[in-house]
């Protein structure tokens, strides 16, 4: 210890050790303040586990609080378009008309597959094999029973229950239900004339249930069942995934790398609000079902507090969400496409 008559500080240290606790005291009243902005956002389930993964480290790096409602895509697209939501998620690219109308952003974030799961007892997780006709007509009744000869000629020596289906589909309005049925409308005219592409349509039969989630909850209780969710919820709930036929004939399972495939010859363009379509796209490993989704922000508020927190956000998504993305079973937009969608960011005027 020193001597008490001695002194602690020179001057100058007394003004160095004041400047720095004035320093750090600035730093963490800036931070504080930083903290208070909380951004809400609504929509897509598919989109969910990776806005809430992503609200907590960037919350800490960016001081910007994140409220993720999971309500659908049909629902986000509402909430936001009335204002009640700082940022809505749909899967479902809005029409440029409407985006015009309502003065909204719009941009895509990550990628990843919509992936078929079924509830068969006797059948070996992952070893089903379908292809886009056979599911569509197991989804409009024109298939009814599991060892139909359509099945089981995709499946030999594979021995199917003699079962009924049970086609399990989203009740709300979903952009999942409209990836799923887009695909479905690509690959089998019959889907397309009798049915048709919706994130809601007039399922014939089966049973319904609400978000992802409840998909793979009610798969996963019914025996005899079929059903289609995000690709992170059926690894989540441990499902049987099944094999599809991809356009380049071969039979795939679900995984990053086919999502990439996917995607790799996309263009994404600002002209068009960065609107893709990733189904059915050629290559070996191709995944068939792939879909970016996609944030909605009012061009009007992004001055607000809460607008420019929104940005901060997505920014930090973008450049430090890979490794969690890649965890929960999503592909990040390439660099290129992620500048794109920063650079194309509306001005704080644009909607003024």
């Amino acid at each position: 210890m020193r001597p008490r008559n001695k002194p602690l500080f020179r001057w100058e240290n007394c003004r160095r050790a004041f400047m720095m606790v004035l320093s750090v005291s600035s730093a963490f009243v800036g931070a504080a303040q930083a903290e208070e902005v909380e951004v809400t956002g609504a929509g897509s389930s598919f989109a969910a586990p990776v806005y809430q993964s992503w609200s907590i480290p960037a919350g800490k790096k960016t001081g910007v609080l994140v409220n993720y409602q999971t309500v659908g895509s049909s629902a986000g697209q509402d909430q936001v378009m009335e204002r009640t939501v700082d940022f809505g998620a749909s899967d479902k690219p809005m029409s440029a008309s409407r985006l015009a109308e309502a003065h909204l952003y719009q941009f895509p974030t990550v990628m990843s597959g919509v992936v078929l799961v079924v509830n068969l007892p006797g059948v070996p997780a992952g070893k089903l094999k379908l292809d886009g006709p056979t599911v569509a007509a197991l989804y409009d009744g024109r298939i009814t029973d599991w060892d139909d000869p359509r099945i089981t000629a995709l499946n030999p020596g594979l021995t199917l229950p003699d079962m009924g289906v049970v086609a399990v589909h989203r009740a709300d309005g979903a952009g999942t239900s409209y990836v799923f049925t887009s695909y479905l409308s690509q690959t089998s005219p019959e889907w397309r004339e009798k049915i048709g592409a919706g994130t809601l349509v007039e399922w014939a039969g089966g049973a319904g249930a609400r978000g992802n989630d409840g998909i793979a909850a009610l798969v996963r209780q019914t025996e005899g069942s079929i059903g289609y969710v995000e690709y992170a919820y059926a690894a989540q709930n441990h499902l049987g995934i099944v094999k599809l036929k991809n356009h380049d004939g071969r039979f795939v399972s679900p995984s990053l790398k086919g999502f990439v495939a996917a995607a790799s010859s996309a263009e994404w363009k600002a002209e068009d609000h960065f609107s893709v379509n990733l189904l059915d796209q050629p290559g070996e490993e191709s995944w068939p079902i792939v879909s970016a989704t996609y944030v909605l922000v009012p061009e009007d508020l992004v001055g607000s507090a809460e607008g420019q927190g929104v940005k901060r956000f997505f920014s930090w998504g973008f450049a430090h969400g890979t490794k969690i993305n890649a965890k929960l079973g999503y592909v990040g937009l390439p660099k290129p496409v992620s500048d794109a969608v920063l650079s194309s960011w509306p001005s704080s005027a644009a909607g003024q």
